[in-house]
């Protein structure tokens, strides 16, 4: 398993893998039209592009051999979708594809994060996690993740929960 940084000229294999390893994993419990309207704005193309593009945001694929079966994207300062200062790492995505769930990748990509954290000089690295997804809730505890607070999260017409998670590097 190799993980890369992501480029603007990957964004056609970004925007592929960010519609399909969500829907893989929210689908079952959103209304389509909720899950359509969602992905359509989170995933935008042009969107996606401006977001490669932010120097406080990284993205980076999971590649086994040249298939890419996952990716994170890390937030920094202004970027971030909550607290904006210059001592913590925002997880915003991480998502694997359902095929390659359970081996272990979730894990390597966290280890990566928080690599990339300590490298950085951080404090600490967060995340959002929904509030009806405890196998996520248990990964991130698994993990060295902690909740700490909630957040709204707006998914088409429903207002659902986010539960913060935090992890000291």
């Amino acid at each position: 398993m190799e993980i890369v940084k992501v480029c603007p000229r990957d964004i056609d294999d970004l925007y592929a893998l960010s519609w399909r390893t969500f829907y893989e994993a929210f689908h079952h419990l959103n209304t389509e039209a909720n899950m359509k309207a969602y992905m359509e704005k989170a995933f935008d193309r042009q969107r996606l592009l401006s977001e490669l593009q932010n120097e406080n945001s990284d993205f980076y694929f999971a590649k086994e051999g040249t298939d890419i079966v996952g990716y994170i994207k890390l937030n920094r300062k202004e970027a971030q979708n909550e607290f904006k200062d210059d001592v913590s790492l925002e997880v915003e995505r991480i998502y694997v594809d359902s095929d390659n769930q359970g081996n272990g990748l979730g894990t390597l990509l966290l280890d990566k994060v928080k690599e990339i954290a300590k490298k950085d000089g951080l404090t600490y690295v967060w995340l959002g996690v929904w509030e009806k997804n405890p196998a996520a809730i248990r990964f991130y505890e698994r993990n060295g993740f902690n909740v700490f607070s909630s957040h709204e999260f707006q998914m088409g017409d429903e207002v659902q929960t986010d539960m913060l998670m935090i992890c000291k590097v």
